[in-house]
């Protein structure tokens, strides 16, 4: 069947190859629907409860994107004339950024104060009337305000920040965010060019998103030619010639057009995990065309003709080749059962680029081949891969210290999979050479966490805001948090309520206490909001009926896993001593801290949903339940040994390794699918002996196994180098896996198939279909 096939398609080259090409035209045609994502919520799906909660509070209070300055004068003192001066020009210009809503400093700041009866509120520094002996003043008024200490100053008053609140309309995000993040980045420079030696520094959800995009760019640019270009000298190296490179490029470059053109027509957002796409499918499609064309250029070697060699290879190798695609793409698709939408978009189009680079392998591969005229050197027979050879007599003669030196081996590594701990940390998802991960970790050591997590406290009661037993409460909470080791800095309501009560009683300190009557704290907080300016109310922190606030807690740079034992620790707190405050706290932070943990619950499930399919195809397909359980050995074990590996020298894992168990099984079954397919072969259609088919499956496929794992290994050891961590991880522990599972094809799997198959004659071997 496959013979009569192969004839067709070399009968028909052309109207294959016309054919082939205008369907990759449509296909690509998609690509022009794809958009680089700006938002980080892409990474959460619509029924994620951390977004859900955050959206919530973001509906009820003004939203807190943002674009945080950090500014470090040359000096080391913010508070001198001039750099206040600075601090107030750049304030000022701040409020020029598309679309703010609000801008927050220390010269800014509704400093407040009484002048007999009357409540003064005003900016704690005016550019206009600033004067030397003012100085001391605003420094003591500064360092001493917890609403601004470690917020946007700190205590040493070397660094200070303005924040910017940013409310998109939403109209068109993917434009909307580069222009804000390239309006601030223009600002900065400014800032630097009119005050030399100044330090700018910019964080922020806003400048986070314009990050995401950022890194896709940056790995399309750099990774993708880097990989091609080395798959190109690989494989003339490998095949010696120059036709048959050719036919692999073009396969590749097509499967990388109709892969990212399908995401396009499905609608997917462009985002990092999907922008190694390319590279991913580039490096599978590969191994199909090398499990072809190796056998065919070797028999045409052995004097065979070219479409001969062609005929051959294809029927020995049709069958593994649609079985190593299919298991992959089950692999892949099964990355759909992952909380985070990017690495369902990855597994979708990956599998349809693996579907594609099948179709292209047995389809326009022939044809071209048939058609370009494929020159090789013949040479006299000799001895099928000489080192596979010996490798084959090795394994054969000690197959008792091969197997048992492999469980050993696998147990111990897989005692340290408990090493590798759960955490995420979502400034670390960047490399460091890009920007916004430096000004990150710059802000989080010398100013003011960049993560945060807000707490919406409901009083039940419209204006409940201004009731003395809740505001208690509300400070009880704040109060504990500012004495927890991870908080940088605590913005609550009650500390407005506090100065205002001192205020109004003529500034005597021992009135800095929470109102002890409703109607007086309702006052103060009327006559406090009726002088604020326009842009600095109290919409950050006040529901409209006042029945809510929130509580805004900046953390220091945390990992997931502190991140979570800090919310739930303020949870059982409130649960035991402010039960009528009990919330949950919702922000960015929180979200990506529990993402990792969301993502590998659920797939748990995908891991064993890819685990039966895979079984069950290789059951039908090798046609004995027996291989096809042998084979769960070499497509377990791997994985296992991989995390262990991962735990002993890595130990940290955290969102992309989320998906890697599935991944990996669907990538690394193609060396146990061929190896087991030569066996077979011998046993079935050569009648050899287990001992004599080992010999042949290792001669005949030991090699195309070594370079397609080599070749597999180096393309997501070229991932690894992506400047976004979750590129990174994926890259890096897939290529562990793959690495691994080579090794256990070579020095496990034929030692159980001499366990399992040591009668030379069994019906399950020589009359497929019957198990004994």
């Amino acid at each position: 069947m496959i013979e009569r096939y192969t004839d067709w398609v070399i009968r028909w080259r052309w109207l294959v190859i016309v054919l082939s090409l205008l369907a990759i035209a449509v296909m690509t045609a998609g690509a022009s629907r794809l958009e680089f994502s700006n938002d980080y919520r892409v990474f959460f799906s619509a029924e994620n409860p951390q977004l859900t909660a955050f959206e919530a509070l973001q509906k009820t209070y003004t939203k807190n994107d943002n674009v945080l300055f950090a500014i470090e004068p040359a000096d080391g003192d913010v508070f001198t004339e001039s750099n206040l001066r600075m601090i107030a020009d750049f304030t000022e210009k701040s409020w020029q950024l598309p679309f703010s809503i609000r801008v927050d400093s220390i010269t800014n700041f509704q400093h407040t104060y009484a002048e007999e009866d009357d409540l003064i509120v005003e900016d704690l520094v005016d550019p206009e009337t600033l004067v030397a002996a003012d100085v001391s003043r605003i420094r003591e008024v500064a360092l001493n305000e917890k609403l601004l200490l470690n917020r946007l100053i700190t205590s040493s008053g070397g660094i200070t920040g303005i924040n910017v609140t940013i409310e998109l309309p939403g109209i068109d995000p993917n434009a909307e965010v580069p222009k804000v993040a390239a309006a601030a980045r223009a600002l900065a420079d400014e800032i630097r060019s009119s005050y030399p030696g100044t330090r700018v520094y910019l964080t922020g959800i806003i400048m986070m998103d314009n990050a995401f995009p950022e890194v896709s760019l940056s790995d399309m640019k750099t990774l993708v030619p880097m990989a091609f270009l080395g798959v190109i000298v690989v494989l003339l190296l490998l095949f010696r010639s120059f036709s048959a490179t050719l036919i692999t490029s073009a396969v590749i470059f097509l499967t990388i057009l109709a892969s990212m053109g399908m995401a396009g027509w499905i609608g997917f957002p462009m985002t990092p995990p999907l922008a190694s796409v390319p590279l991913v499918v580039l490096i599978l499609a590969v191994a199909d065309c090398v499990h072809i064309l190796i056998p065919a250029l070797h028999g045409m070697r052995d004097g065979e003709g070219k479409l001969s060699a062609l005929r051959e290879s294809m029927r020995i190798n049709f069958q593994p080749v649609f079985l190593t695609s299919l298991t992959t793409a089950i692999g892949f698709m099964t990355l759909n059962f992952s909380e985070v939408p990017p690495f369902a978009h990855l597994g979708t189009t990956t599998a349809v680029g693996v579907l594609v680079a099948f179709f292209l392998a047995v389809l326009l591969l022939p044809a071209l081949f048939a058609v370009l005229p494929v020159r090789v050197r013949r040479q006299a027979k000799k001895q099928d891969s000489p080192g596979m050879a010996w490798l084959a007599e090795q394994v054969i003669h000690f197959r008792s210290q091969f197997l048992w030196g492999s469980v050993a081996v696998a147990m111990v590594l897989v005692m340290f999979i408990p090493k590798n701990e759960l955490n995420d940390n979502f400034v670390e998802y960047f490399d460091e050479s890009i920007a916004f991960r430096t000004d990150s970790d710059h802000v989080n050591e010398n100013l003011t966490g960049v993560g945060t997590i807000d707490y919406s406290l409901d009083s039940g009661e419209e204006g409940g805001v201004a009731n003395p037993g809740f505001l208690r409460q509300a400070k009880m909470l704040a109060e504990w948090f500012r004495q927890q080791p991870e908080v940088h800095n605590v913005n609550a309501i009650t500390d407005i309520f506090e100065r205002l009560n001192k205020n109004l009683h003529g500034d005597d300190p021992a009135w800095y206490r929470l109102p002890e009557q409703r109607d007086l704290a309702a006052q103060y907080l009327l006559l406090y909001e009726m002088s604020l300016p326009y842009g600095l109310d109290l919409n950050n922190q006040l529901n409209v009926d006042k029945s809510s606030t929130r509580m805004m807690v900046a953390v220091k740079n945390l990992t997931s896993t502190e991140y979570i034992a800090l919310d739930q620790r303020a949870s059982a707190w409130m649960a035991e001593h402010t039960p009528d405050l009990r919330t949950t706290g919702a922000s960015p932070t929180l979200m990506f801290a529990h993402i990792g943990k969301r993502s590998i619950d659920s797939m748990l499930t995908g891991t064993i949903v890819a685990l039966v399919l895979i079984s069950l195809v290789l059951i039908v397909a090798l046609r004995s339940w027996k291989f096809g359980l042998i084979s769960l050995v070499p497509n377990l074990l791997p994985v296992a040994m991989a995390f262990g590996l991962w735990g002993l020298f890595v130990g940290r894992i955290g969102m992309a390794s989320s998906i890697v168990a599935a991944l990996a099984l669907g990538i690394i079954v193609d060396d146990t699918v061929h190896f087991l397919s030569k066996y077979l072969r011998a046993r079935r259609e050569l009648k050899l002996s287990p001992e004599d088919a080992i010999r042949y499956a290792f001669t005949r496929v030991g090699v195309a196994l070594l370079v397609t794992s080599a070749a597999l290994m180096a393309g997501f050891l070229i991932l690894a180098q992506s400047v976004f961590q979750v590129n990174w991880a994926m890259g890096a522990l897939t290529a562990v896996a793959i690495a691994v599972a080579l090794v256990i094809d070579f020095l496990l799997l034929p030692p159980l198939l001499l366990v399992f198959d040591r009668d030379r004659h069994t019906q399950d071997v020589l009359q497929p279909g019957v198990d004994r």
